[in-house]
């Protein structure tokens, strides 16, 4: 009777910790969800196409260097707390390694790792300073040394990401204008709602189909009030 050895399952991890793509999924996003509304909105007050055509423009320009700059701001913020945490750690590591040699096993030992094996396992550990911090960063602080985030990644991530989810909905007012551009659009936002909504689902592994349904009803609600604003306010002016 043959026995076939099983092969361990192979699984690979994405990388999640750069910022980039949590900043372009935010990014096409937040593009599409601004703009549609900013489009519908104006368009409901009904104020020429080449007026909606510059909103939207705008919208798109003003909405994608916002993102970007904010980004890049709240990553380099981040980075540089993360930084001084670890030159604390860094410096405490040199003036009293044996006490983080304790604090690193009392850690294993809350695990239920073996007093002495945790012992000898610290011991090792701790003969490798760049080891010693990369352990202990990521045991007493929950980072990793190499890990930090760029902020850079995440900014220019968020500005292509924004241009691209904002200019959709502006697309049919490059072409046209009038009714049809305000039906072209919401027909653009509703498919690239649906569109994002599973695209987040295949990064997450929830459901395609109620992350998209999510997606379409912020769209939807935020387009719905904008644009019944715009005409009130339009009705109103006229």
């Amino acid at each position: 009777m043959e026995q076939h050895s099983e092969e361990p399952p192979e699984h690979r991890h994405r990388n999640i910790l750069g910022g980039g793509a949590r900043a372009a999924v935010f990014g096409i996003s937040d593009g599409l969800v601004t703009n549609v509304s900013l489009i519908l909105g104006v368009a409901g007050a009904h104020p020429g196409g080449g007026f909606v055509k510059l909103t939207g423009l705008a919208g798109l320009v003003a909405g994608a260097f916002s993102m970007g700059a904010g980004e890049y701001v709240s990553m380099q913020a981040q980075r540089e707390l993360l930084q001084r945490e670890l030159d604390v750690e860094r410096k405490a590591l040199r003036a009293s390694p044996e006490g983080e040699s304790r604090e690193l096993v009392a850690i294993y030992e809350d695990r239920g790792i073996d007093p002495t094996l945790a012992r000898d396992l610290v011991d090792k550990v701790m003969q490798d300073p760049e080891l010693a911090l990369e352990v202990h960063a990521r045991e007493e602080l929950g980072i990793h040394p190499g890990a930090l985030g760029s902020p850079w990644q995440a900014a220019l991530s968020s500005v292509l990401a924004f241009a691209v989810g904002a200019f959709l909905p502006l697309l049919p007012w490059l072409l046209g204008s009038g009714t049809a551009a305000i039906l072209a659009s919401v027909a653009i936002g509703a498919a690239a709602s649906l569109l994002v909504g599973a695209g987040l689902a295949g990064l997450t592994g929830r459901s395609r189909w109620r992350s998209a349904f999510r997606q379409l009803t912020v769209a939807a609600v935020a387009a719905s009030v904008t644009y019944g604003i715009g005409r009130a306010v339009g009705v109103g002016v006229s």
